[in-house]
């Protein structure tokens, strides 16, 4: 006889936009094989559009670092709350996905309830101090962890946690999405050359680092009367903000504003080089071949007082992770002056056999890995996970 169909509920956790696109491709690829399912949780409004039910939406008022000092007294009232509600309600699984911060204490909680958990983008334990004592946390507040990056999984089974590579998220839509060749040459134009900013989705990482942006969009400019300038707004709130910083920091350049990931990818596309926030958008442009400078500007008294003490990787941009050497200049987690960084790319813009050269680089390091699946791969290992429980 053929199994009988089931109608798993699973509590999903995400506290920032991107996990709630990855995790919006989560729950589509798990209802291909339970279109019954039902989701809840810390929602977003991608896994709203999915049909997830929304205990509370963390993603609205997203931080980093520093910043996420005041969300403290928010989380506090919500752990709370979900204490009592995986209490009462009966899921079969929960998947937490991105944010450690947040999520490794909805695990213990959801664990702690009988529920088994998934981590999906699991905390980087590999780039911090202290490594055993992270591992073993994580070790006992979830049940499986999903992988995003190859080197992931030795490095967590050394510890005992039971973990699987299942690919990186983002490819499944990177592979999916076809460039318009004709936006890619109508923002070119007759510009030489064209220099797309990337300043982040987060308001503070806005703050932080688009002025700078500008600042070397400014001194480009002054050099090359042909050069063109993209900025890409993440979204529509993004889009009002980075008008409101180019309005009190007065650059004295033109750019033309952007938006949507169509554009995004055509603009990337379309630069002979990219200023970029650090995040996983480096990935998205490393994925296009397009040489970058990655920029951070977080406290710099936080970084030097525990920041530099933790951190034990050599790189800290997703592509010279990658690749175990620097691909890509990276002006993190701060930077004093933009002087270095305007040289930098001066002299990147000058050289093309440079340019060239990075944009092999970064093509033969994202092939092995450009494949698209992840949230495939990550919904089965939900589906055994939830099916252990029925």
């Amino acid at each position: 006889m053929p199994d009988e169909p089931r109608n798993p509920r699973i509590f999903i956790s995400v506290a920032e936009q991107s996990a709630d696109e990855h995790a919006a491709g989560l729950v589509r690829a798990f209802k291909l094989l339970h279109p019954a399912a039902q989701f809840n949780g810390l929602a977003g409004a991608a896994l709203r559009a999915e049909g997830c039910e929304c205990f509370h939406d963390m993603t609205a008022k997203s931080a980093m670092a520093a910043a996420a000092i005041a969300r403290i007294p928010e989380g506090l009232r919500l752990m709370k709350r979900l204490r009592a509600h995986v209490a009462n309600e009966k899921y079969d699984a929960a998947v937490v996905i991105d944010s450690p911060a947040l999520n490794l204490s909805v695990a213990k909680i959801c664990r702690n309830a009988g529920i088994p958990v998934l981590y999906y983008i699991a905390p980087q334990t590999w780039a911090w101090g202290w490594t055993k004592w992270r591992n073993a946390r994580l070790r006992d507040r979830v049940s499986r962890v999903a992988c995003i990056w190859p080197f992931e999984e030795p490095h967590f089974r050394a510890d005992g946690i039971d973990a699987t590579f299942v690919g990186h998220p983002s490819f499944d839509r990177l592979c999916a999405l076809r460039v318009d060749e004709e936006r890619i040459a109508s923002l070119r134009k007759d510009a030489a050359p064209v220099l797309t900013i990337l300043p982040g989705s987060r308001g503070h990482v806005i703050d932080e680092v688009l002025p700078g942006q500008l600042e070397i969009a400014k001194a480009v400019s002054t050099l090359n009367r042909k050069a063109r300038f993209l900025v890409v707004a993440a979204n529509e709130q993004a889009a009002e903000q980075i008008n409101a910083v180019a309005k009190e920091v007065n650059p004295g350049v033109k750019f033309e504003l952007l938006r949507g990931e169509a554009d995004r990818a055509a603009a990337i596309r379309a630069a002979d080089l990219v200023l970029v926030a650090s995040g996983t958008i480096t990935l998205e442009v490393a994925f296009h071949g397009t040489p970058m400078i990655v920029m951070y500007n977080t406290a710099r008294w936080g970084y030097e007082l525990v920041g530099r003490w933790l951190l034990k990787t050599p790189f800290l941009s997703i592509p010279n992770i990658l690749a175990g050497r620097e691909i890509v200049p990276e002006f993190m987690p701060y930077y004093k002056s933009t002087d270095p960084i305007i040289a930098r790319v001066t002299e990147w813009l000058a050289t093309p056999t440079t340019l060239a050269r990075v944009r092999r680089d970064l093509q033969q390091t994202l092939a092995p890995l450009a494949k698209p699946g992840a949230a495939a791969n990550a919904a089965r290992m939900l589906d055994n996970l939830s099916g252990e429980t029925m």
